[in-house]
């Protein structure tokens, strides 16, 4: 085996390496789901299932794997010529929106490859970030082309972050905001031109 053969790229191996960390916590997961739900079942402890300590780790356990399937999106392998369908995106959008503070709207026909979904994801965590007490998002496809929108009473905004997207000078992202980063090489990477707008009412990234 020589070097050349085994030789990937930093961002396939960061793909790998996002693949892997959620294939391992899925199961766990699972397991707890499951546990869960024999607890409701089980006639050795009538009415647990309406316990305020169950309804929390059920929901707990929800939110955990709605965002390991937004992650897997985001940071995950995308094998070939992948593709979901609207369906498969609107579900995963309301997963997010459903454990969070934002609303999530889509407005998209069609199928789309899994390249676009990551882009699309990173735009999300983006936003997510500019809109921390909630908001509601827009998602837009034409002709091409993806536009976000988000719109809220509060916007978080920082500049110097969002350079990644296009600008001067942007600073180095905490662990917390590596999807601007990502987002970033994703967009290179298929030769988007990334345009974004923030201020006191919202923040937009189109591509």
């Amino acid at each position: 085996m020589t070097l050349d053969t085994t030789r990937i790229t930093q961002a396939e191996l960061a793909h790998l390496l996002g693949s892997r960390l959620c294939h391992d916590l899925v199961s766990p997961l699972g397991a707890i789901g499951n546990g869960v739900e024999l607890l409701e079942m089980s006639p050795e402890f009538p009415g647990i299932g309406a316990s305020p300590e169950l309804k929390l780790i059920a929901e707990s356990v929800a939110a955990a794997r709605a965002r390991i399937q937004l992650f897997r999106v985001a940071f995950g392998q995308a094998q070939g010529e992948q593709r979901m369908s609207r369906a498969g995106l609107a579900q995963l959008l309301d997963g997010i929106a459903n454990q969070g503070r934002l609303r999530i709207d889509l407005e998209a026909e069609g199928d789309f490859a899994r390249v676009e979904l990551r882009m699309i994801m990173l735009a999300i965590m983006c936003l997510e970030s500019a809109l921390p007490w909630g908001g509601a998002i827009t998602v837009l496809h034409d002709g091409g082309r993806w536009r976000l929108v988000g719109q809220a009473d509060r916007v978080k905004q920082d500049a110097a972050l969002w350079a990644w997207l296009g600008g001067d000078a942007p600073r180095p992202p905490a662990p917390s905001e590596v999807h601007f980063a990502l987002l970033a090489q994703a967009l290179a990477a298929a030769n988007r031109q990334p345009s974004w707008d923030l201020d006191d009412k919202g923040a937009e990234i189109a591509f």
